[in-house]
This record gives C-alpha cells, structure tokens and sequence, in this order.
C-alpha cells in the first residue's frame, strides 16, 4: 500500500506532467507562428489576448474558464486540455514503469521523459500541419546517440542498424516514389526512431506503426472521413508505434520469437 509520501510524490510527478503538457501546447503553437518560445507571453491562439497567470494553470484553468478564452469568449480547442492530462498521466506511468520508489530518479527516466516530450510535439505537429521538423529528430537523434554511449544505454551497432532499419527504409520510399508515398520528415523520423529503440524493436515500432495506420485510414474511409487519395500524417502512427516499442518492444519480440 503506498504512504502519504509516496501519494504526495506521484502527484508531484503528476503536475510535472500537466505544466509539460502545457508546455507542449504552447510549443507547438509558438513554433508555427514562429513566436519565441521564451520571449512572448501567452496569448489566445484567436484574439492575441494575453493570458494572466491565473488563467494559465493546466487543466484547472479550462474548466474554471467553461472551455472558453476570457476575452474574445471562443472555445478554446479541446487540444490543449488533453495534452496537458496525456503529459500528467505519460509522465506518471512512465515512473511507475520505471519501479524505482518515490523520490528516487535515475538518468534513464530523465531520457524516457525527454524523448517523449520530443515525440509528442510530433505526433501533434504532423496530425495538425503534416510536417515534421528537423529539431524534432535530427538533434535529439544526435544527442541520444552520444549519450547512449557514454552511459551504455545501448550499443553502437544495435542503434546503428535501427537506424538502417528505420530511416533506410523510408529513405528508399521516398526515392522510389520521388516524395509520393512519404515525406522527408518520415525519413528523418524513423532516423530517431532507430537511435530511440535500436535494433530489433525498431521491428516492433514499425508493424504497429503501419497496423494502426491501416486500421485508422480503413475506418475514417468506412466512414467517408476520408478517402484513398487522402493524406496521411503517418507520423503520428509512427510515434505511437515508436511509444509502444520503448516500453514493450523487448517483450513482443521474445513473445513473437517463442512462437517460432
């Protein structure tokens, strides 16, 4: 049974997970209307209205304001409140996973916590503007990389060859297509994913990945939501796929392995 200290640690850990939520909104937003993620106030994505402090608190605020911005009343987007709760809950479970007792953190949470935060900002650009930057993959990649070896997170090779898996991949996609079938930002994507799982979740990421893909576009076209000639933000598939290998990769693939 967990103490009072251990209750008040995981609603620490919690409210991180909201202000980064939060935080991610706003990033995304900023990053789009090429606004300072530091310098500017935050303001009504609608009216320019800047937010008093008090408006601004994750979650609370929303409900407090009914959903509605103090000065221009529009609704504010459902958006903002659900990454807020996925960043609280995100967080929360990825410590419980982790196992290591309140108050206690280690470096590879911090990791865990990071990308995370990198792949969120993905999921939410691509599935609202279709593209995925460079400064969501190629420097975190970078980074990753680097401090995989110093720490021996990983070995060299295992992420050398998820990255060939990953990026090589899409990269011959998009050659074979000349940019019809998938972007570049797929390319640099699947770079990251193959430094974040390295070789073989790498596997495990993009079957899920394009089963959840099939599944999604399936249903929307059923639905007449979209159609076959729709574009896709396969990003997001790939996120998830990428979010479901950090965790459980290692354990489908010996189950799959088991099999054979």
């Amino acid at each position: 049974m967990l103490t009072g200290i251990a209750w008040f640690y995981y609603l620490i850990i919690f409210l991180l997970g909201l202000s980064l939520g939060s935080f991610i909104n706003s990033w995304v937003w900023r990053t789009r209307e090429n606004l300072g993620i530091v310098r500017a106030r935050s303001m009504c994505p609608r009216c320019r209205y800047v937010v008093r402090w008090y408006d601004n608190i994750p979650l609370l605020s929303f409900f407090a304001l009914r959903g509605r911005c103090r000065n221009c009343e529009r609704r504010i987007i459902w958006q903002y409140p659900a990454v807020e709760l996925w960043g609280g809950v995100l967080f929360l479970a990825v410590t419980v996973w982790h196992g290591l007792g309140p108050w206690i953190f280690s470096l590879e949470l911090i990791r865990d916590w990071v990308v995370l935060i990198f792949l969120t900002f993905v999921f939410i650009y691509d599935l609202q503007y279709r593209q995925i930057l460079n400064f969501t993959t190629l420097l975190p990649a970078g980074v990753l990389f680097f401090l995989a070896i110093v720490f021996g997170w990983q070995d060299a090779s295992a992420m050398l060859l998820g990255v060939l898996a990953g990026s090589g991949f899409f990269l011959l996609l998009y050659l074979l297509s000349k940019g019809a079938w998938i972007g570049g930002g797929d390319v640099r994507l699947g770079l990251f994913m193959g430094v974040i799982l390295g070789w073989p979740k790498i596997l495990v990421a993009l079957l899920f990945a394009y089963i959840i893909g099939a599944t999604v576009s399936l249903g929307l076209i059923l639905l007449k939501k979209k159609t076959l000639k729709s574009e896709t933000p396969f990003g997001t598939y790939l996120v998830i796929g990428t979010m479901i290998a950090m965790f459980y990769g290692e354990r489908i693939s010996n189950w799959y392995l088991g099999l054979l």
